[in-house]
């Protein structure tokens, strides 16, 4: 009898960069077909990947109820068990950081907008 061996694929999760931004806003326009960020890029601070591939990331944004939250953009290649399992490392990082971007909607939005004009150069 054959043995099938399944190798179960381990996502890393990392803080984002400055340097990761570019990556992450074709994900964005990618999977929100768009040819310029927007504000509901948000202000990205955590990122998985699969081995050197950045395959999802969680971002900072200010709600419809003008409140800080976060939204998820993924390239779709993640189960649903793992986009939970990310999901919820980016909740508790959420809940844990007390940076101003993180409490302040006021600095968030700011910082949002200065992310947004730095990504579509006019």
């Amino acid at each position: 009898m054959e043995t099938i061996t399944q190798h179960q694929k381990q996502f890393q999760y990392a803080e984002a960069y400055v340097s990761d931004m570019l990556v992450l806003k074709n994900i964005f326009l990618e999977t929100q077909n768009l040819k310029k960020a927007d504000q509901n890029f948000g202000l990205p601070f955590l990122l998985a990947k699969n081995g050197r591939e950045t395959i999802a990331f969680a971002s900072l944004i200010v709600n419809e109820n003008d409140e800080i939250s976060f939204k998820i953009y993924d390239k779709n290649k993640m189960t649903e068990a793992e986009k939970r399992n990310f999901f919820s490392r980016a909740e508790r990082y959420f809940k844990n950081n007390n940076t101003p971007n993180f409490k302040d909607q006021e600095q968030l939005k700011s910082s949002i907008s200065s992310m947004i004009s730095w990504l579509n150069p006019e």
